[in-house]
């Protein structure tokens, strides 16, 4: 039978602070993490109230940052940044706070290069598939659906 480690209260604080120093961390995460340790309720609790208040957890900046690197790595869109947001139980209101990092020309730009790339792979298709393969895969990365017609209109019909 495995021994799991067992952590004192201070311990497990300072696991945890290092844990959300190392990286921005949502709420979910952190709860996740605390529970895999087999910590109590009541020590939760503190923990959690101490790593707020010592703003080692900060929702917002987790939203922005995550917005930030998901779209400028991933070349994610609003829509699916916004649900990833949510699945990790993030307010809406935080959700809004961190898709305005990613208004002004820059994400129409982004939106753009990736789909003149995709275009790119999909030469020696016809004009109807480059347009369903091309819609589709802008939209499977959250692109909104105006701006990924208005693209295809401008790269596929204007040809």
């Amino acid at each position: 039978m495995l021994k799991r480690k067992a952590y004192t209260l201070s311990e497990a604080t300072r696991k945890m602070e290092h844990y959300c120093a190392y990286q921005d961390r949502c709420h979910k995460e952190v709860l996740q993490k605390l529970r895999e340790m087999h910590m109590i309720p009541q020590a939760i609790d503190q923990i959690m109230g101490h790593l707020i208040s010592e703003n080692y957890l900060n929702e917002e900046r987790f939203a922005t940052a995550f917005a930030r690197g998901k779209f400028r790595i991933k070349n994610w869109g609003r829509i699916r940044i916004s649900l990833e947001l949510k699945k990790r139980n993030i307010s809406p209101t935080i959700i809004k706070i961190a898709l305005k990092e990613l208004e002004g020309p820059q994400y129409s730009r982004a939106l753009e290069k990736l789909a003149r790339k995709r275009l790119d792979q999909l030469k020696g298709l016809d004009h109807w598939q480059q347009k369903k393969k091309l819609s589709d895969y802008l939209l499977y990365r959250g692109w909104e659906r105006h701006l990924v017609y208005e693209q295809l209109d401008r790269l596929i019909d204007s040809r």
